[in-house]
């Protein structure tokens, strides 16, 4: 057993604060007579990212642990829940330091901006970590100037960035996890003919109620029913596994049919106490998700008010590229999606004594 040996250590050397604080080097101090004032700002707010990229890619990388395996602890999932937690309140961190750069106008900027060429956010490689650990995929990935989204990278930087991709994203373990979950094999219980027999009740009644209107005229109830649907537009992805197959090779959808299925079990039963973790761990990763697309959009508002339709310093079309990524690069769509195949809890099938009772936690009177 290795001895415990306690030092004592200083403040200012344990934050290692000279490497830190020695780091904002403004180079209009270099290349100009007098030092922009606001490159200071500049420097500083982007170091600050950079460090909290930092820490969600550690928060990132031991969830994506615990799930890289065929039994996820139920302990885990706790722990993972507390962590993405974690991520979601560095991700609103990340996005409330965007007013405090918007302190700095574009004739400010312009002070300092011509000295930053190539460099670009673009170039930010622990951002590509957190894009590949959340499960962006390549195919996805908006062109950059028409380059490779690892092509601005060193070899040893591609490297770790291929073997994230090669690995297991979040998403994947995510996926692999839901596709094992014990909530679809019920016994004789079926979920999914009884939610489908469920929903073609839902429709239906709404659609006697539409026309049995007072205050619709022929014309709208028509465009009402067209707009609702049936049991095959919305739900045809979960009631039939071969239209399901087809959209994910088509590309419309991701996530496994399985592991959809087990998603949306979890959701519209997310009372029941064991359901209750699950569901706030899915809620997490699409409020992780929705707060890393949120910052790519007030990035791309930021850079409007800033430069206007300019060109990024690194090359791309500034503004409009970092608008179509806020577009493109959501991750965890699919469980977005769960929503538009929920039904009303007066609509949904009651669980038989003996699901409940797997589904709870019971224990033995004493005698």
């Amino acid at each position: 057993m290795k001895k415990q040996v306690y030092t004592t250590i200083h403040y200012e050397s344990y934050l290692g604060l000279d490497k830190i604080l020695d780091a904002q080097n403004l180079r209009s101090a270099e290349l100009q007579e007098e030092p922009a004032h606001d490159e200071m700002l500049f420097i500083i707010t982007h170091q600050a990212y950079e460090l909290w990229f930092k820490q969600a890619i550690h928060e990132l990388g031991s969830i994506v642990d615990m799930f890289d395996r065929k039994l996820v602890n139920e302990r885990s999932l706790g722990t993972a829940v507390a962590r993405l937690g974690r991520v979601e309140k560095i991700f609103k961190l990340l996005l409330e330091q965007i007013p405090i750069m918007e302190t700095m106008t574009p004739l400010e900027f312009l002070d300092f901006r011509k000295y930053l060429f190539p460099a670009s956010g673009f170039q930010s490689f622990q951002f590509r970590q957190i894009e590949n650990l959340m499960g962006l995929e390549t195919e996805q990935r908006m062109t950059y100037a028409g380059h490779h989204y690892a092509a601005f990278f060193t070899k040893e930087q591609q490297a770790k960035l291929k073997a994230i991709e090669d690995g297991n994203s979040l998403f994947e373990a995510v996926e692999n996890w839901l596709e094992r979950t014990p909530f679809l094999n019920l016994g004789k219980w079926n979920f999914l003919e009884k939610y489908r027999g469920a929903v073609e009740q839902m429709v239906s009644k709404e659609a006697a109620a539409i026309r049995a209107s007072d205050y619709l005229s022929e014309k709208d109830k028509a465009m009402r029913l067209r707009m609702m649907g049936n049991t095959d537009t919305y739900f045809k992805s979960i009631l039939d596994k071969e239209v399901h197959k087809t959209l994910v090779k088509e590309g419309k959808q991701r996530l496994s049919y399985d592991a959809t299925l087990a998603a949306l079990f979890i959701s519209l039963y997310n009372e029941e106490p064991i359901l209750q973790l699950p569901y706030r761990f899915l809620i997490s990763l699409m409020d992780v998700d929705g707060l890393l697309t949120e910052w790519r959009y007030r990035h791309a508002q930021m850079v409007l008010r800033m430069l206007g339709r300019k060109v990024g310093t690194g090359g791309s079309s500034g503004h409009d590229y970092l608008n179509k990524t806020a577009v493109k690069h959501p991750i965890f769509n699919d469980l977005h999606n769960i929503s538009t195949l929920l039904i009303p809890r007066s609509e949904l099938p009651p669980l038989t004594d003996a699901v409940k009772r797997g589904l709870g936690f019971w224990h033995e009177a004493q005698e």
